[in-house]
């Protein structure tokens, strides 16, 4: 019976010479500290992190910072995808420019070819002759294809963006201290 009891008294003692404690929802028991410093002074905690006031601006100051950086690169991103809209607002009024005098010399050659015409036999030559719908087919397939490599040009341009975005993520969660060794997971947990 005696040793019994003296196991329970040494683990009673074991269990007093710890404290439990909450560090921002991570709760771990540690080793007592006194609350006493040697020099005798009550009202002073040992360590200033353990004061409310000091912790609560140590939050701020990080939750600042942290929202600080998320700010910037938001506005960096928002910059990228303004740019990229810039250029394909550019490149939709170049297509309507060029259309539109593509389409103002067709008619100049047609009103050209239909009074020659009118001239040599005094008939009405119809406007649209086979040279003419050929000139119209191929200007739109030029058409076409200027708008089709724009829109390949955005579309590199988006998939680097996406592809910046998600290394960076990647990055930030290779980044993590849950990574590292245990005891450096430890000190970077308590480390604050």
């Amino acid at each position: 019976m005696v040793p019994a009891t003296s196991s329970t008294t040494s683990a009673m003692e074991r269990d007093e010479d710890w404290e439990l404690c909450n560090d921002e929802g991570f709760v771990h028991k540690r080793v007592k500290r006194s609350r006493i410093s040697s020099s005798g002074e009550a009202s002073k905690p040992v360590e200033p992190e353990l004061d409310p006031a000091v912790e609560e601006r140590n939050r701020r100051i990080r939750k600042k910072r942290t929202l600080v950086k998320l700010k910037r690169k938001y506005q960096s991103e928002m910059e990228q995808w303004e740019i990229l809209s810039n250029s394909f607002n550019a490149m939709q009024e170049k297509a309507v420019r060029f259309e539109t005098a593509e389409r103002g010399e067709r008619l100049n050659a047609s009103e050209t070819t239909s009074s020659r015409a009118s001239e040599r036999g005094g008939e009405d030559a119809p406007p649209k002759t086979v040279s003419f719908m050929l000139d119209e087919l191929l200007f739109t397939a030029e058409a076409q294809g200027a708008i089709i490599n724009d829109v390949s040009n955005l579309c590199e341009v988006a998939e680097n963006l996406c592809r910046v975005e998600q290394e960076e993520e990647e990055d930030s969660l290779f980044d993590l201290a849950v990574w590292c060794s245990p005891t450096s997971l430890m000190a970077f947990l308590c480390a604050d």
